[in-house]
């Protein structure tokens, strides 16, 4: 092998490819730049967070309901449990209809049904949030004659159902077709080949779209002020009112009580820091799409 050669010096060039560089560099710059601008306002709402909401993390604060209207100390504990709850609620009820949706749409490929179905599906992930609670209210919370976790879990549920089934669809047509035929050439029937061959190699790539979309509706309030509606007060049951931090720092956010504002900024980094853990983690998983884990 020849040694690399370095790059001629601008002098030493022709006037045509003194002009290539020079472009080249500057619209690699600009690039550059407007990657930075991507990640600019992330890091400012971050450090902005860290600045205004450090200061009020403490024990307390995870662990405790929210204090008195217009009284010091108090935390979001009730909050941090009522999300947990109805992100998992919504995950066990959207997560196992998104994902056969999604295989189904990637095996039978074309046809109508699975045109319509994606059509649909596409349709739904621009369906505004609020919208998506009002539904659930006039369905679900005016069925059961009050607000409660259960209904705020459909909303979030039904905002998965699009945004899983599309990654679950576009994973699965990812995994080479000579697996599926290899499995097929040694007698497995269909569904044995979707089940032990193709769901295990899109795996991570499925997985990771399960996390981006809980990390989504992790975060989601509108829905769920017209489903959950929130509660100040411990509370893990289906059937009643529920805290959820969203709810929590729209309410303080508006309150007029300084020490609300402060419990409002620690909580949107305390949510912050959960959905980038939880879209750190889906990124470790796109690494090896196809990797058994």
């Amino acid at each position: 092998m020849t040694a690399p050669q370095h790059a001629a010096p601008l002098d030493a060039l022709s006037f045509r490819d003194r002009r290539r560089r020079i472009s080249s560099r500057v619209w690699l710059a600009l690039t550059g730049v407007a990657a930075a601008l991507t990640v600019l306002p992330l890091l400012l709402i971050f450090f902005h967070l860290l600045r205004a909401g450090l200061g009020s993390l403490n024990p307390e604060f995870f662990t405790s309901v929210p204090a008195p209207v217009g009284q010091p100390g108090g935390g979001v504990g009730n909050g941090v449990l009522g999300t947990f709850l109805l992100v998992g609620l919504a995950g066990a009820m959207g997560l196992p209809v998104a994902i056969g949706a999604g295989v189904y749409l990637a095996e039978a490929e074309g046809g109508p049904m699975a045109n319509g179905i994606r059509f649909i599906t596409d349709v739904m992930n621009g369906i505004p949030s609020i919208v998506i609670g009002i539904f659930v209210w006039a369905w679900v919370v005016v069925a059961m004659g009050g607000f409660s976790a259960f209904a705020g879990g459909v909303a979030l549920a039904i905002m998965l159902l699009p945004m899983v089934t599309r990654t679950t669809e576009e994973m699965v047509r990812l995994v080479p077709r000579e697996m599926k035929e290899g499995a097929l050439a040694l007698g497995f029937t269909r569904w044995r080949t979707t089940l032990g061959v193709v769901l295990p190699a899109a795996r991570s790539g499925i997985l990771t779209g399960v996390l981006i979309a809980l990390a989504r509706i992790a975060g989601e309030t509108a829905p769920l002020l017209f489903t959950a509606f929130g509660n100040p007060f411990w509370s893990a049951g289906l059937g009643e009112p529920i805290a959820a931090l969203p709810v929590q720092i729209f309410q303080y956010a508006i309150s007029p009580f300084e020490e609300q504002h402060k419990q409002a900024w620690a909580a949107s980094l305390l949510l912050i820091a959960l959905v980038l853990a939880m879209n750190l983690a889906a990124r470790f998983l796109i690494r090896s799409p196809y990797r058994s884990r």
